[in-house]
């Protein structure tokens, strides 16, 4: 079974996918926007600060690629939307760790600082708890499509039973076959 397959489209959880990766994707376009407005270095390893960050040219158009990367999944949504947030919020948390090495080296060519780094780490946790909320715990509940689909068995004892009570059978006990 594949994790895409487990969600309906429709599911009230696609709506909180949709909105962790609208409200991250806005942010980056706009910083990345406002980072090549600043007409600034396109690989300065120092950075010029732009709404508390430190950028340059190649980090402001990184950062309005990944916006609309982000607002492409949000407008799609589904389940394509909370795996695109995972993924993009792994490679945030990546980044932190490999920029945090690369502070004040030539070879910081996103021209990270400490106030990235920590952006970056925070970022991913966000999009990954999007991606992952209602995907993944000990205690979901039983009517979560990703349970159901995990526990089949149990589930089509759940659904057995729920079809005698409609029925009116008593204790809720499926028929005999």
């Amino acid at each position: 079974m594949r994790l895409h397959d487990e969600l309906p489209v429709d599911h009230r959880l696609a709506r909180v996918y949709r909105f962790g990766a609208g409200a991250v994707g806005s942010f980056l376009l706009v910083f990345g926007i406002l980072g090549l407005v600043d007409r600034i270095d396109f690989f300065g390893a120092t950075g010029e600060d732009v709404a508390g960050l430190s950028t340059n040219g190649a980090l402001s158009v990184l950062s309005i690629a990944i916006g609309l990367v982000l607002l492409a999944g949000a407008f799609r949504g589904g389940n394509f939307v909370s795996t695109l947030n995972i993924v993009i919020g792994i490679g945030f948390l990546l980044s932190g760790f490999v920029n945090l090495a690369l502070i004040g080296k030539d070879a910081n060519v996103l021209g990270f600082g400490m106030s990235n780094v920590i952006f970056s780490f925070v970022v991913g946790l966000v999009l990954m708890t999007f991606g992952m909320y209602g995907r993944v715990g000990s205690a979901l509940p039983h009517d979560n499509p990703y349970w159901r689909a995990r526990n089949t068995h149990q589930a089509a004892l759940e659904e057995a039973a729920r079809r005698a009570e409609a029925r009116g059978l008593p204790g809720g006990r499926a028929p005999a076959h």
